[in-house]
């Protein structure tokens, strides 16, 4: 039906519709970090960023490793991070010009 590559990119766009999957890959975007620093940083509960970071491990969006007892995640390929970025700047463009249309009508309605 759909050739793969369609697939796979619907499923990592998937991977990405959750605000907690963005905000831990802002993260990291930082550079390697265990669930406690991620969980420290983001305010959310622990359980919650393993279960996510299951998400993009399954994904392939992050990588894991072991470091004695802990396990530090990371980017599997800064290009996400990239695309996140210009998604995030597209956003911004689309609201900047949504706020100059809003302005635009309030000063011809009055």
């Amino acid at each position: 039906m759909y050739p793969k590559i369609t697939l796979l990119h619907a499923s990592i766009c998937s991977a990405l519709g959750s605000p907690a999957r963005i905000e831990i890959l802002n993260a990291l975007s930082e550079g390697e970090k265990n669930v406690k620093e991620i969980t420290n940083r983001l305010g959310i509960r622990q359980a919650n960023v393993s279960q996510h970071l299951s998400v993009l491990r399954q994904r392939n969006i992050v990588l894991a490793r072991r470091e004695g007892n802990t396990t530090v995640y990371a980017v599997s390929n800064p290009k996400i991070i990239t695309a996140c970025r210009l998604m995030r700047e597209v956003l911004l463009e689309q609201f900047e010009k949504n706020g100059e249309l809003v302005a635009e009508l309030r000063d011809v309605t009055g």
